[in-house]
C-alpha cells in the first residue's frame, strides 16, 4: 500500500537516502530541508524514476515560524502523513568553551527542539487513526558523553531516550516509533562539523547512507524500538552500554587531545 512519508534533512546524506529508498518502494514523499535547489532536483529524480508524488517544502527548522509551518503539514488530516522521518540535524566539534555559542544553540534547536515538535505533530493525528509511525535519527555518539562533540552527543542522547520512551507509550495503538543510531557514515556531516580528521579513519569503519536507510526501514517494518545498522556498530553500541561512563568519556577525551 502506498504511503505518504515526510523526510526532514532530505537534501543530502541519510535523509536523501531515505527518500530514494522510500520512493523506490512506491511511497509518495514530502521532502524538507533548507536547500530548495537540491530538494527540487531530488523531486525530479524520484518522480521520473519511480513515478511517485514528491512535494517539496523548503524550510529552516531552526526558525520557529518555519518549524510551525512544517508541523502544520505533518498534522494535516486532509493529506495525512503515514510516516515521519526526523533526519535533519548537524554537529559541531571542538572544546565547548572555545566554540561560538550561536551554532551550539542552533544545534539544539534543530537536533532536539524541531524533532520534538514534529514528533508531537505526527503522533497527535496518528494515534486516533491507529496507524502511522515516526523514525528519529540519533547516533552511536549518543551512547556515551562525547568530549569534542559535547553538544552533539548530548542532543543524540536525548533523541534516543525520548524515542524509546515513546515506543513503549505507543504499544497497542498501531503507531510505531523507532530510533536509528548510525555510526560513521559517508555524508557531508564531518565536513560541516569541522571534523575533517575523522574522514581519514579506515574504510572498514564506515557505512554508506543507503545502507543505513535500508537497514533502518527493515527494522521499522519489524517493529523494533532501536535500529543500529551494521555489525560493527552493534558491537560498539553493546560495548558502550556496559562500560562505565567514565571509561567512554576518557577514551573520547584522549582522542580529542590527539587532534
Amino acid at each position: 500500500m502506498t504511503e505518504r512519508v515526510l523526510v526532514t534533512g532530505a537534501s543530502s546524506g541519510i535523509g536523501a537516502a531515505f527518500a530514494r529508498a522510500l520512493a523506490a518502494r512506491g511511497d509518495d514523499l514530502v521532502v524538507v530541508a533548507r536547500d530548495a535547489d537540491r530538494l527540487d532536483a531530488l523531486a525530479v529524480e524520484v518522480r521520473e524514476r519511480d513515478g511517485v508524488v514528491c512535494e517539496v517544502l523548503a524550510a529552516d527548522l531552526t526558525d520557529r515560524a518555519a518549524l510551525e509551518g512544517v508541523a502544520a503539514r505533518v498534522s494535516d488530516e486532509a493529506s495525512p502523513i503515514d510516516l515521519l522521518v526526523n533526519n535533519a540535524g548537524f554537529g559541531t566539534s571542538g572544546r565547548f568553551a572555545s566554540l561560538p555559542l550561536e551554532p551550539e544553540q542552533r544545534e539544539i534547536e534543530l537536533n532536539v527542539v524541531a524533532l520534538h515538535r514534529l514528533t508531537h505533530a505526527a503522533l497527535v493525528p496518528m494515534v486516533p487513526r491507529g496507524h502511522g509511525g515516526v523514525i528519529n535519527i540519533s547516533s552511536i555518539g549518543g551512547y556515551q558523553p562525547g568530549p569534542g562533540f559535547a553538544t552533539y552527543s548530548a542532543t543524540k542522547a536525548f533523541v534516543s531516550s525520548f524515542t524509546q520512551a515513546i515506543h513503549e507509550e505507543l504499544s497497542g495503538t498501531g503507531v510505531k516509533a523507532m530510533v536509528v543510531c548510525p555510526g560513521l557514515t559517508r555524508t557531508e556531516f564531518q565536513a560541516r562539523a569541522g571534523a575533517d580528521e575523522i574522514r581519514r579513519l579506515p574504510d572498514f569503519l564506515w557505512q554508506e547512507a543507503d545502507e543505513v536507510a535500508s537497514s533502518a526501514l527493515r527494522d521499522y517494518e519489524r517493529g523494533r524500538a532501536v535500529s543500529v545498522p551494521g555489525p560493527l556498530n552493534l558491537a560498539t553500541a553493546a560495548f558502550a552500554a556496559v562500560i562505565p561512563g567514565i571509561v567512554g568519556r576518557k577514551v573520547a577525551a584522549g582522542f580529542m587531545r590527539d587532534r
